[in-house]
């Protein structure tokens, strides 16, 4: 019996997907804008399962992502492998519009997990670059051409240039050599070669329900390159039935004699509404024609939930469930003596994320301070896009209920602390314990809300008795919500759990909901940690004892 692949195999916000083949090994590298460190690449001997191996920008002086605007930092990476080494091309897009500021940079490493080098600045002049290795050693640049000026399409095709591996740079003269199908937005260009000709695969008609993944070739780089008879290879623009929507921006991989690509995609929870989850990635199997065009395996151009798997994986069983608790134990890694700056904590899985920059054990936070607690050091708001005090992690399913242990004694209103859904500085609801200075001179947990940049409370301010709190979160698709406990009980399997306010609404925890509000882009995903703040003098202090994340 064939063994079937369930899409995603990355599920929540895993956008952008740069797939790689050496020998048996397998790696997708993923998007992750202002989420630190930045860069995710995954594992795989069968294509079915997928393990976290590296975030290969983890050091300050690879980027500085302190003060971009939310959604942009780190667009569309691509990974390759050539000469002994990888190679990792990224954009660090600074500003949004009229003009794009996207710093094009390459860094390299010996082994996956490093050590990747510092990084060598390439170019400004678009974003979605990629390295193509050619067969006679030479290497070329490519990436999309943004163009700023007015009666300009912004999105103004792909081009090349050649790459020069020993000085790092761009070197020969820039070509603008494919401008894109009528499907409109060409960018995330990559090349392969094969039986003679360069297949040139390209995202078309942005990153939303009109998403799309196209195909040229050309006997050589020069080109001309024509379009595929089959254009586009994949979409789902014309099919908002399919539950795999947003479907798009692929990548070839080869395992054996049988090909596949690499996609993202959006699962709304209703048709063309919001996804939660954001862009994910997902998996098809294709093949080749007579004539030498690649097709989707089931002839059509739209992506399958479930696909056959390769040969080497008929009896692999893929791992649905990405529940994850995380006690706050230095497990002997001696870090407090060298508390990391630049670099994630050994002591931190990596499955928690900062914003935009590490973290400063000993400074920020502190896992000695208390063992076997995490001590966050409240410091800048929420809507800060320079400096918070926040660990999170993915959304990975519609629904799930994630749990912490706070201990905290607020001085005034200023001082918060608590469990959080975040999308970004300006859109989250945050379960928070503060200080009510006006009613009862006492500790409170409440929901606050931040809906674009409008604050608004989910719940009226319940006192809280003296000693640690449990708070809970539950959502559920659409719904969250957020539970407390205390006393004796309140770590029993029947804890005393008491709602804090009603149903929150968690699908405004999405790119599509966050986009209608500012009429713009937004790319992130949905993700759920625990913070501090201290708006007053930097002073505070807040104790967490796990965070605990179960799929439901």
């Amino acid at each position: 019996m064939t063994t079937m692949i369930k899409n995603p195999i990355l599920p929540g916000f895993h956008p952008d997907s740069s797939a790689l083949r050496v020998g048996d090994d397998y790696y997708i590298a993923n998007s992750t804008f202002e989420w630190w460190p930045g860069i995710d690449i995954y594992h795989s001997k069968d294509l079915v399962n997928w393990e976290w191996v590296a975030s290969p920008v983890n050091r300050e002086s690879q980027v500085d992502l302190k003060g971009n605007y939310d959604s942009g930092s780190l667009w569309a990476p691509h990974l390759s492998y050539a000469d002994g080494r990888f190679w990792l091309v990224y954009t660090d897009v600074k500003t949004y519009a009229p003009f794009k500021d996207t710093l094009n940079y390459v860094i390299t490493a010996p082994s996956i997990t490093g050590p990747w080098s510092e990084p060598h600045f390439l170019t400004a002049s678009g974003f979605d670059p990629a390295i193509f290795h050619d067969d006679d050693g030479r290497k070329w640049f490519l990436n999309m051409l943004y163009d700023y000026r007015p009666g300009h399409a912004m999105f103004a095709g792909t081009v090349i240039q050649e790459f020069d591996p020993e000085s790092m740079t761009l070197i020969g003269e820039r070509k603008h050599f494919y401008k894109g199908t009528k499907l409109g937005v060409c960018e995330g260009p990559q090349i392969l070669k094969k039986d003679g000709y360069y297949y040139l695969l390209c995202a078309a008609g942005g990153t939303g329900y009109m998403h799309a993944a196209t195909v040229a070739r050309a006997r050589s780089l020069e080109g001309p390159f024509e379009d595929s008879p089959y254009t586009p290879l994949m979409t789902t623009r014309d099919e908002p039935g399919n539950p795999l929507q947003k479907s798009g921006h692929c990548c070839f991989l080869q395992i054996g004699d049988e090909w596949y690509v690499t996609q993202i995609c959006g699962r709304p929870l209703t048709e063309r509404g919001n996804c939660t989850l954001g862009r994910e990635t997902a998996i098809q199997k294709i093949y080749w024609t007579e004539d030498g065009w690649p097709r989707l395996i089931n002839d059509t151009i739209s992506p399958d939930l479930e696909v056959p798997a390769p040969k080497i994986a008929r009896n692999v069983v893929q791992n649905m469930d990405h529940s994850e608790r995380v006690e706050f134990e230095l497990d002997g890694v001696a870090q407090a003596n060298a508390p990391l700056t630049s670099v994630t904590d050994p002591a931190i899985p990596p499955s928690l994320k900062t914003l935009r920059t590490a973290l400063t054990a000993e400074e920020h936070y502190s896992l000695t301070a208390r063992p076997g607690w995490l001590r966050l050091y409240g410091a800048q708001s929420l809507r800060s896009q320079h400096l918070q005090t926040l660990f999170a992690r993915r959304w990975e399913a519609y629904d799930f209920d994630v749990e912490t242990v706070l201990d905290f004694d607020p001085a005034n209103y200023q001082q918060m602390a608590g469990l959080i859904l975040y999308y970004d500085t300006q859109n989250w609801i945050y379960a928070y314990v503060s200080f009510d200075s006006e009613g009862s001179d006492k500790r409170i947990i409440q929901v606050l809300r931040c809906d674009h940049e409008r604050l608004e409370y989910g719940s009226e301010a319940i006192a809280l008795e003296d000693g640690p709190v449990r708070i809970k979160v539950e959502v559920r698709h659409d719904k969250a919500n957020f539970f407390y406990a205390q006393g004796e009980n309140m770590h029993a399997d029947n804890a005393p759990w008491k709602a804090v306010g009603g149903a929150q609404p968690a699908d405004h925890i999405s790119d599509d909901y966050v986009e209608s509000q500012i009429m713009g882009c937004a790319f992130t995903g949905a993700m759920v940690g625990i913070c501090a703040q201290d708006m007053d003098a930097h002073l505070s202090h807040a104790d967490f004892q796990y965070l605990d994340y179960r799929e439901k």
